[in-house]
């Protein structure tokens, strides 16, 4: 599990900044859910956790309780979904900001493939998806247009790419 640093993931959310309140919030390949949960602390309405690694899913439980608890949000505001990202489905909930952190090893190969498989069922119309990755690659996705970087560029530098749904 590699957790988002405080750094990069403070940077994130002062871009989205006010944008996050009420949206429904989908973190993929969750890890230590720290990108949702920190969706959740800033005022998303829900926030839904996607991820199959068994240490991954015990210590994500362990956050979301506390931050649920710290927070003072009801238990309802956050779920995890112990399931393969690839097997969403079209009538899967609809999320309007998705949040993914894919193995790094995943990205080159196979990010237009998460993109479809795992990102477009779930996404509605002008939803955000943020996806963590090596600062040399500048990934093209059909039907997403790529709106900004947070980061440094550089092949071991980890930056944010922020895509919209058109």
């Amino acid at each position: 599990t590699r957790p988002a640093t405080d750094r990069m993931r403070e940077a994130v959310f002062s871009s989205l900044s006010p944008s996050i309140e009420g949206c429904t919030v989908a973190d993929l390949f969750a890890g230590t859910g720290s990108y949702g949960l920190e969706a959740l602390s800033r005022g998303a309405a829900s926030a839904t956790f996607f991820e199959t690694n068994r240490a991954a899913l015990t210590c994500l439980r362990e956050n979301m309780r506390a931050t649920l608890r710290s927070c003072e949000l009801d238990a309802a505001a956050a779920r995890v979904i112990d399931r393969d990202v690839f097997s969403l489905e079209t009538n899967s909930p609809a999320f309007d900001l998705i949040f993914l952190d894919p193995p790094y090893e995943m990205i080159e190969s196979e990010l237009s493939r998460i993109f479809e498989k795992a990102v477009a069922p779930i996404a509605t119309l002008g939803a955000r998806a943020l996806v963590e990755l090596p600062g040399n690659l500048t990934p093209e996705i059909e039907g997403w247009e790529l709106t900004r970087r947070i980061g440094k560029a550089g092949k071991d530098k980890p930056t944010v790419a922020i895509f919209i749904r058109v």
